[in-house]
């Protein structure tokens, strides 16, 4: 159906996976209200997503460096997808629901990894910009946040796993379609896996991001409740991501004109500055239609940060352990600052407000943009050159 050489494949597998990933960010919780949770309840369950992807991250990582494929990963993680959705939705107590959500969010969150690590690798084989596929999961995003939020308030959120299905068996079907690209190394080993942890510049990179994508993630949990305590509706809510989202998909999709001229660090540095702006006037307004009007800055902080941080990651790691890298490094943003995040900014909103969470992940932002100069400025911010000089 699809040539070897074809991106299509690929770029359909973004485009559906993502959109499967807008059902669960934005209405997961609604569906869980619906199932009777209250909002702690919500809060634990969300929670799991991002303590499953510690594990589930390095994992899968590990196992494509080692059998010398991300196809066949991405096809097992998506079959799991499925058939533990299926279950997923079906509990109704919470124990269950988050024991059941551990073992659905373990196949679900490397997926997006691995196909971006998949995307990176095939942008460099035919020399063509990375954002120029990535921005087809952006554009997946942003066309469901639009379509199922408008079929979900007309069938009713508990139908929310019809359309997550739908989109989980395209991205199942495209996937068959997908190349793998030919690694000519010896398959990885457990020890080689140490070169990562030894490796002190990305382990410190990783470490001074935190301060970005903590903040990040706190927005990504907490953006609707705010605009909420603004006296904003669902409906806004929905229109906030998708404005977002867009903006974002133009960023990738711009990519190859502008990303190639700096270091991504000063990139990195540059997003870090707008998500100190950024969230300083959040905490600023008492119109939620001022957050929808702001939320073109989503693209210049997350788009812009994401495919610099990328392509840091990849030039930092031998190519021998890029997707053990990659899924590391998506442990760390959607992870463990996921939970930090989430936890605490849950516990700020709710007994400060969302000016203070703002003003809080403002200050965070501001601290973590420093602190990446001070790197970019010292010997382990450059050391990324050698890296790929040896590679």
């Amino acid at each position: 159906m699809f040539s070897r050489d074809s991106l299509t494949p690929l770029k359909m597998l973004l485009f559906s996976f993502h959109a499967t990933n807008t059902i669960i960010l934005s209405y997961l919780p609604l569906y869980l209200k619906y199932k009777g949770l209250n909002g702690t309840e919500i809060g634990w369950v969300l929670a799991v997503g991002p303590l499953a992807s510690i594990f589930a991250q390095p994992f899968w990582g590990y196992m494509s460096d080692k059998y010398k494929t991300v196809k066949r990963i991405i096809q097992i993680c998506i079959v799991g997808l499925l058939v533990t959705s299926v279950i997923f939705f079906q509990m109704n107590t919470l124990l269950a629901i988050i024991l059941m959500g551990a073992i659905f969010y373990f196949f679900v969150t490397p997926i997006g990894a691995l196909g971006d690590s998949l995307a990176q690798r095939r942008a460099e084989h035919f020399g063509v910009s990375f954002g120029a596929i990535r921005w087809w999961g952006s554009v997946g995003f942003a066309t469901s946040s639009l379509i199922i939020g408008e079929v979900l308030t007309r069938v009713g959120i508990e139908y929310m796993i019809i359309p997550f299905l739908c989109f989980g068996v395209l991205a199942l079907i495209v996937s068959f379609g997908l190349t793998d690209v030919k690694v000519d190394s010896e398959p990885v080993q457990l020890r080689d896996v140490s070169a990562i942890i030894k490796n002190k510049s990305f382990v410190i990179f990783l470490l001074l991001i935190m301060f970005l994508t903590i903040t990040h993630r706190a927005n990504d949990s907490y953006i609707g409740l705010y605009i909420s305590q603004l006296g904003g509706s669902e409906g806004l809510v929905g229109f906030a991501w998708f404005t977002g989202v867009l903006t974002e998909a133009l960023v990738f999709a711009t990519a190859g004109i502008w990303f190639r001229k700096y270091h991504p660090l000063v990139f990195i540095i540059i997003a870090g500055a707008i998500y100190s702006v950024r969230w300083f006037i959040y905490a600023s307004v008492d119109n939620p239609l001022h957050i929808i009007g702001l939320q073109f800055m989503h693209g210049l902080t997350f788009g812009v940060f994401y495919l610099a941080a990328f392509n840091y990651v990849s030039r930092l790691i031998p190519k021998l352990l890029q997707s053990t890298g990659h899924l590391v490094f998506f442990a760390t943003f959607f992870g463990v600052s996921g939970i930090i995040g989430s936890l605490v900014g849950g516990s700020i909103i709710d007994s400060l407000g969302g000016e203070t969470l703002y003003y809080g992940m403002g200050i965070l932002a501001t601290m973590g943009t420093i602190l990446i100069t001070l790197y970019h400025l010292l010997p382990f911010g450059k050391e990324a050159y050698v890296h790929q000089r040896d590679q």
